[in-house]
């Protein structure tokens, strides 16, 4: 495919994004590459200022490029093709998707496949052997169940939804369109509920329902809990890594990305645009505002105010943290001073 092709195509789908050219060269892409293993035909990326000296050094043919003059003078001189925008990593992983595409089956049903004659499913749905898909269940159109995912009754899955194999859809579960449920995920299964009695743990029947909205990917090995009462609900668009838990009640709103093993407690609320470090951890019945991010091994206890950045294990103030991460490595030297301000003392 001919750069301009590429260029053509990115361009159709910038938003408030205008991208500028290098009209004078024109090769052939065969495919995208990262910047330090790209070679002769293949197409990269320079995110910003911190990378361009990549761009005197690189194999690439042609490059996305930031809106910066210099580095598209550079790339000129060099004979690169190049097109430029405000988000370079956007327009790279537009490219991407010209150059791959998942793969997708075709619409059928495997014999293996065991179906409640009560089931309902859409139109041009995949459904792939040994699934198991329980009373009252509906599959919307275009959907594609891999093998052996587990549909309890009445669970509700969007148009164009994938479940992955191995994943299980607990019981009432609704899930949005266009979602992806990766491997091994568990949607809607009992939350931790139980009730301490003179006799011992009494279990608490989880009797409410999880919601998942349009849109949302949630990573292998997830799982998220429905709640005694009430709902779980994972917002639309969110994003969840791989060995994400959610707890029974937990809430997350819109657009929020939750990174590998972060941890919510039961009723614990994550508002819109949130960013979760990885292994960050939110107590129980705790609120994390709109447009926080929280850096990876935080530990949130206490609400976190819109739009802020914490860190640290008690989740305080990111600047704050920094400052205290810079006394802690010299601790052992501020401790031989104190000791020797104790004997001056006595």
């Amino acid at each position: 495919m001919k750069f301009s092709q590429i260029a053509e195509k990115l361009s159709a789908n910038a938003t408030n994004n205008s991208l500028s050219l290098n009209p004078d060269c024109d090769p052939e892409i065969t495919g995208v590459a990262a910047i330090e293993e790209a070679n002769t035909g293949l197409l990269s990326y320079i995110e910003g200022n911190k990378f361009a000296a990549e761009v005197g050094k690189t194999a690439a043919s042609a490059l996305i490029l930031p809106k910066n003059a210099a580095i598209q003078a550079e790339a000129t001189n060099r004979g690169l093709a190049w097109i430029a925008g405000a988000e370079p990593r956007l327009l790279f992983a537009q490219a991407i998707a010209i150059f791959y595409q998942p793969f997708h089956p075709q619409p059928g049903i495997h014999p293996s496949a065991i179906i409640h004659p009560t089931a309902e499913i859409g139109k041009d749905v995949y459904i792939g052997n040994q699934v198991v898909i329980q009373a009252g269940v509906k599959i919307g159109n275009g959907a594609a169940i891999y093998p052996k995912v587990v549909i309890y009754p009445e669970v509700q899955i969007g148009d164009r939804t994938i479940l992955h194999a191995n994943s299980t859809i607990h019981e009432r579960t609704r899930i949005g369109n266009d979602c992806v449920i990766h491997s091994g995920a568990v949607i809607g299964a009992e939350g931790f509920g139980f009730v301490p009695s003179r006799q011992g743990w009494y279990k608490m029947q989880q009797s409410g329902i999880t919601l998942v909205g349009d849109g949302v990917e949630i990573g292998c090995r997830s799982t998220v809990d429905r709640p005694a009462v009430g709902e779980t609900r994972i917002g639309s668009y969110s994003k969840l890594d791989n060995q994400v838990h959610i707890g029974h009640n937990g809430h997350i709103g819109s657009g929020s990305a939750l990174a590998g093993q972060v941890g919510m407690a039961g009723g614990s609320t994550v508002g819109n645009y949130v960013l979760l470090g990885g292994q960050v951890g939110v107590a129980n019945q705790t609120r994390v505002e709109d447009g926080t991010i929280a850096t990876a091994r935080t530990g949130i206890h206490s609400r976190v105010a819109p739009k802020s950045v914490v860190s640290g294990a008690v989740g305080i103030p990111h600047k704050l943290w920094l400052k205290a991460s810079v006394v802690y490595a010299r601790l052992p030297e501020i401790y031989q001073t104190l000791k020797k301000l104790q004997k001056r003392v006595k």
